[in-house]
């Protein structure tokens, strides 16, 4: 017995005459009062049934008990619509299946929302998210993700990488964010953590001459819920021996590409523009700038160091953005309370009218030359920052985005790929009051800088790079530190003792004494490339079954307490949190 001989959005005119068997879901039933229409539903497409009383009676008392979401197996024959009846938006609106024999495999119990319902609160639909995932949103969302990582891995293949897979199991090391944990029973007291990146196994992996490796890695990390951030994601993780910067580059703008390719859409252009982590911080205020746009930020400290303007002149940094509109008072604090949400004091303006007049309380403190180098056309505002380096970048590049959506300056239609490079290899933690890596404790320092972990920090540059497709960082990279002695005086360098060294990445120094090639890689975010891919605001749309906001998993009702038993073979007490 076959259950179908086709699916539903594969009838043609070919089948025209044939008979045939389909099977799916009915997604809708609409009763003439004789005739029953179905839409049979599958992942393909819909093809309406016809069911005549008087042609099958017994197909006739299946139709109407039919409901929505029921899955049917009909047999029947088709035939081309009537002229007047033919549905040009799908595939197979010519034509309709003629049943004879229908029959009711699968009953559904009355739906929480409708498939086709716009608008459904996420948490209804994570809570039942086995129909979420029927409706044909996200039938394509997956289905593009599976092509994207099927073209990857022939990409990666073709290139000469090597697929290995590594433990989920594995040591916790304290730095950056939260581990999950594992206990053992076989341990009590000891636990595993969950990998929060292939990162120390990818480097093991080329001092053990393996020369090229990849894998699509599941990665885990306990941390705050958001739009591009889940507890699980996959990263497409890549480590080269003996390579270059650009090679590295190279590999993972040919999986892109390649991944733009298997959609069928035009690939962007290679290779990827490039601008320093200096120069991406001065010109747009961010790491990971959105290049669709320009409204470019504006060095002004040098001119006005002697400024009558004391808040210019006392400001250790003055940079501005020259807005393409004449912006009214109201615009004016709108826009300076949303500067202070990001840190700023307030909010300097230069408005040139299109009349030709300055308005501004501020220009009557600014000299000629001052008022001269930030003229801009008439109709536009210029907006100033004035404060330490981090805080003017941070301000006025989120001003930058903010006006650029506001005033409708993003070209949509353009898809801009950057590598921002040459980090600070270290960066201050306020909060702590000590150093920190950057991007973490194993990326190698820009050659030439080694003398000053010793000295001077927060002047040390880095071989990492990040890649940034529309203002949305993708993933990041770097060549690595390969020799025992320079990674000993980096973990030194942010205060780890040499017991502490020892006692967290002693295996990693053993290995490093052991002949370790120079090397690099990068670690794709795939979610993320996903959800842009598909055009989705956040990475649940492109997860089968995500985490809800609060971390929880709503379909399944996980996280959920364990029994006294298991927690007392674990050797684990519960602490009740404090009220």
């Amino acid at each position: 017995m076959s259950w179908r001989d086709l699916r539903c959005g594969e009838v043609r005119s070919e089948h025209v005459g044939r008979r045939l068997k389909l099977a799916g879901w009915a997604a809708r039933r609409r009763d003439h009062g004789g005739l029953v229409f179905i839409d049979l539903r599958d992942h393909t497409g819909i093809c309406q049934l016809v069911v005549n009383p008087e042609r099958a009676p017994e197909a006739a008392a299946a139709a109407h008990e039919t409901r929505a979401e029921f899955v049917l197996l009909a047999e029947g024959e088709v035939s081309r619509r009537a002229p007047d009846a033919v549905n040009a938006k799908l595939a197979t609106g010519e034509f309709e299946l003629q049943v004879d024999r229908l029959e009711i495999e699968s009953r559904s119990e009355p739906l929480p929302f409708q498939l086709d319902d716009e608008g459904v609160d996420e948490s209804l639909r994570l809570r039942y998210r086995y129909l979420d995932l029927r409706r044909e949103r996200m039938q394509g969302n997956l289905r593009l993700a599976a092509t994207v990582i099927s073209a990857i891995r022939r990409y990666m293949d073709a290139q000469g990488f090597v697929d290995v897979w590594t433990p989920n199991l594995t040591k916790a090391t304290p730095e950056g964010a939260r581990d999950f944990v594992v206990p053992v029973r076989l341990q009590p007291g000891r636990f595993f953590a969950l990998p929060q990146s292939p990162q120390l196994f990818k480097q093991i992996l080329m001092v053990a001459g393996l020369d090229r490796y990849y894998q699509i890695a599941t990665c885990f990390r306990d941390e705050d819920l958001r739009a591009d951030r889940g507890f699980e994601f996959r990263q497409l993780d890549v480590e080269l021996a003996f390579p270059t910067r650009e090679q590295v580059l190279e590999v993972i703008e040919g999986a892109v590409v390649a991944s733009f390719e298997a959609l069928g859409r035009e690939p962007p252009q290679r290779p990827f523009h490039r601008l320093s982590w200096h120069e991406a911080a001065a010109r747009f205020g961010s790491d990971k700038p959105d290049l669709r746009f320009e409204l470019e930020i504006q060095d002004m400290t040098a001119i006005t160091r002697s400024s009558e303007f004391g808040v210019f002149s006392g400001a250790s940094t003055v940079r501005c953005l020259t807005v393409p509109q004449e912006l009214s008072r109201s615009e004016l604090a709108e826009l300076e309370s949303f500067a202070r949400g990001w840190g700023a004091k307030g909010l300097a303006y230069l408005v040139f009218a299109d009349d030709g007049q300055v308005r501004s309380p501020i220009a009557k403190h600014l000299s000629t030359a001052e008022l001269d180098a930030v003229r801009a056309p008439p109709g536009s505002t210029v907006l100033f920052g004035a404060d330490e380096p981090r805080v003017v970048e941070r301000v006025l590049g989120a001003l930058r985005l903010h006006l650029g959506k506001r005033l409708e300056l993003v070209d949509e239609g353009r898809d801009e790929f950057l590598w921002v490079t040459e980090f600070p290899l270290f960066e201050w933690n306020d909060e702590e009051g000590r150093w920190q890596a950057a991007h973490h404790l194993f990326t190698g320092l820009e050659p030439g800088h080694e003398h000053l972990l010793e000295g001077d920090l927060g002047s040390i540059l880095s071989q990492a790079y990040d890649l940034v497709w529309n203002g949305w960082e993708l993933g990041s990279g770097s060549i690595r530190i390969h020799r025992r002695d320079l990674q000993a005086r980096v973990f030194k360098a942010i205060g780890l003792s040499a017991e502490e060294a020892e006692e967290r990445f002693g295996f990693l120094l053993e290995v490093m004494g052991m002949g370790a090639p120079p090397h690099g890689g990068f670690a794709l975010g795939l979610d993320r490339f996903l959800a842009l891919l598909a055009g989705q605001p956040n990475i649940r749309e492109v997860t089968a079954f995500p985490k809800a906001a609060s971390g929880s998993e709503p379909m399944t009702g996980a996280p959920t307490q364990v029994s006294a038993e298991q927690l007392a073979e674990l050797g684990i007490r519960v602490i009740p949190p404090a009220q």
